[in-house]
């Protein structure tokens, strides 16, 4: 059982997807992270010795801060967060934990720097499903620029931003696999519902329904939610809460059916 004022790696596995996720704050020295340079899904690396210059950045969110074994940096990173009315739990047993628990981890080097993407405009199925997936499992301060296509490639090199879901671009279609499919593939966030969820994307987005009975509805919505939204960011918005709710379905609920009214004929 985790101590006081700290997290089990399978507690926090539960939250990372979703909104409720508090902000991971990956606090290994540099020696450490080199012997392991991959990220606890959504986690970002910040000096323990200055740990009090990211309490202004917080704004009243929950942190949990990570260290190899869950010991002194965490332990003295989350008290001094703490000490800024900032509510601050450690990791138990660190990253070393996590990984030996088998959850998923981001390699350090698949992670862009910039924390700018930029992608074709009036997005569909992959342009809102892989910010989702950017937000959720790599970066919640992911920004995203919407843009005309001939214009992707010039506006991704003078704003150094990374884009996606257009040919020729590592992020994008590979072979019968969709763009979202590539970011679990780099990212290494192959887990049983991320990948339950991929294939009702790869069905929409590919047009092949038969993957997935889910993948015809998601077309469907999707293809609502862009009549509906004239500005791409407040359909990115909507997007998101449709795919939060399609994950937890994937990771929770996908066995539940609906049976009522009861002794209906099948």
């Amino acid at each position: 059982m985790p101590g006081f004022g700290s997290i089990s790696a399978l507690q926090l596995s539960r939250l990372i997807g979703t909104p409720d996720c508090p902000a991971l704050v990956d606090v290994r020295t540099d020696e450490d992270f080199a012997a392991d340079a991959r990220l606890i899904p959504g986690a970002s690396r910040h000096r323990f010795d200055r740990i009090e210059d990211l309490a202004r950045e917080m704004d009243g969110r929950q942190v949990v801060t990570i260290c190899q074994k869950g010991r002194k940096l965490s332990d003295g990173a989350a008290a001094l967060l703490r000490c800024h009315g900032i509510a601050a739990e450690t990791l138990a047993g660190g990253a070393i934990a996590w990984a030996e628990a088998g959850l998923p981890m981001i390699p350090a080097e698949a992670i862009p720097v910039s924390r700018l993407w930029v992608t074709r405009h009036r997005p569909k199925i992959d342009r809102i499903a892989c910010p989702w997936l950017i937000r959720r499992f790599v970066d919640p301060g992911a920004r995203f620029l919407f843009v005309p296509p001939a214009e992707v490639a010039e506006v991704a090199e003078r704003f150094s931003a990374t884009p996606f879901d257009v040919e020729g671009v590592r992020f994008s279609h590979r072979g019968e696999h969709c763009s979202f499919d590539a970011f679990l593939d780099d990212f290494g966030l192959h887990t049983e519902a991320l990948d339950r969820l991929a294939i009702v994307v790869r069905g929409a987005d590919t047009d092949r329904h038969d993957l997935a009975p889910q993948a015809a509805g998601l077309l469907a919505i999707s293809v609502g939610l862009s009549r509906q939204y004239k500005d791409d960011l407040a359909q990115l918005e909507a997007g998101l809460l449709l795919y939060d709710a399609l994950y937890r379905w994937a990771r929770d609920g996908h066995e539940e059916g609906h049976d009522w009214p009861a002794g209906r004929t099948a």
